[in-house]
């Protein structure tokens, strides 16, 4: 990244879809009204749950709340918290479609350009067109997101990756930077500054989507060679692309994580990005299983999510889990309620050897505009990443 970037603009590499002057209105107004809702209108749920839902659960149920449930039970009836819930919702599917609507427009430009003569790095692309999508991605849109990773809509598609780019910047209401890089690079600091003398050869980022935290591997560790999976050719051709337009080389390939075609102990990191949440109890697993078989001796492998229930205020962590009920995040509850020791050994490893740990954010530029808390539909607002994983006994 350069000094003279704005950080309030995604950065306009060759493949981000380009929106008219109405478009861009349109997904302006959306990142205004989700950085409102955040900020301005999601404290007022904490006052109602204090002044009205609390004091009515007490009496009702003659003890305080203690779980997330009793809140939620608490909350159900809130006017002002359904207020909220209904906007949240309604902000979420309004941004899909305000990027869509530039995606469709130029669906068979952006496709020709991911055939057309890119900067050429080094980086290859490997499709699976007989891959099985796991049943966990089938059964909803994740996040709301028509198609969800997977989806192809026409030949060579990229329209989901296309529109990825484009509403994780809104999502997250640029906080995570002009590249979205924010979570790679968190987590690169906290490899860097407790394995300091830690140099991978080999580096696999497992669910990569389009690369936003892949890249920045290529910068933190220029020796190794990265790699980047995906069940979605969508995701992987756009990744591809993009990787080429901002001049990184990663091999990037349509795999499921929880079975790969690389060799045992192929790795020396195996990283993350906000995956963890997005598999089922038996995936995730299964994933830290192939994880183990992929690593060399003394290999790291590191996820990065939000926190742990566990760490927060009951109150923080009810509105955390807003996103398991409200926002197609299925496995977002119990993905929360994971311990890294306990997976560990579950899974092979030494749980001696794991670890868990909060990680402040690289992207702290006064321009991100931090709410400081963690909230459903805010997952960059607190400023911080849980990172979470196992060292690999050498």
């Amino acid at each position: 990244m350069t000094e003279d970037i704005d950080l309030k603009t995604q950065y306009p590499h060759a493949m981000l879809p380009e929106a008219s002057a109405d478009e861009f209105a349109r997904q302006e107004f959306v990142k205004s009204l989700k950085f409102h809702l955040a900020s301005q209108v999601s404290p007022g749920n904490k006052d109602a749950f204090e002044a009205r839902a609390k004091p009515r659960f007490e009496r009702s149920a003659k003890r305080q709340p203690e779980t997330i449930h009793d809140v939620r039970k608490a909350m159900a009836d809130e006017p002002y918290f359904n207020f909220w819930s209904a906007l949240q919702r309604n902000s979420q599917e309004m941004m899909w479609k305000s990027v869509q609507l530039s995606v469709e427009r130029q669906l068979p430009d952006l496709i020709d350009a991911c055939k057309s003569d890119l900067p050429e790095t080094g980086g290859t692309l490997r499709l699976d067109p007989d891959l099985e999508t796991p049943r966990y991605h089938k059964a909803v849109d994740i996040h709301c997101m028509p198609g969800g990773y997977h989806s192809e809509f026409t030949t060579d598609d990229v329209a989901n990756g296309a529109t990825y780019d484009r509403a994780v910047y809104l999502y997250a209401m640029g906080r995570m930077g002009p590249f979205n890089s924010d979570i790679g690079d968190t987590t690169i600091a906290w490899i860097k500054a407790n394995h300091p003398d830690f140099r991978p050869r080999r580096i696999l980022d497992m669910g990569c989507s389009v690369g936003h935290s892949t890249l920045p591997y290529c910068d933190a560790f220029p020796e190794a060679e990265v790699y980047g999976i995906d069940v979605g050719a969508p995701m992987v051709r756009y990744a591809h692309a993009r990787a080429r337009t901002l001049g990184k080389t990663v091999h990037f390939s349509q795999q499921n994580a929880e079975a790969t075609d690389f060799p045992d102990g192929h790795f020396d990191l195996i990283v993350s990005h906000i995956l963890v949440h997005e598999t089922s109890h038996v995936a995730i697993r299964r994933i830290m299983r192939e994880a183990n078989r992929l690593l060399a001796p003394g290999g790291l492998v590191v996820h990065a999510e939000t926190p742990p229930y566990r760490d927060l205020p009951l109150y923080d962590a009810f509105m955390l889990d807003w996103d398991t009920r409200n926002n197609n995040e299925p496995y977002w509850g119990a993905s929360h309620e994971l311990k890294a020791a306990e997976v560990a050994a579950e899974t092979g490893f030494d749980p001696a050897l794991a670890f868990e740990a909060y990680q402040p954010s690289a992207f702290e530029a006064e321009e991100a505009r931090r709410t400081r808390v963690f909230q459903g539909g805010d997952f960059g607002g607190g400023g911080a990443w849980w990172v979470w994983g196992v060292r690999k006994a050498a």
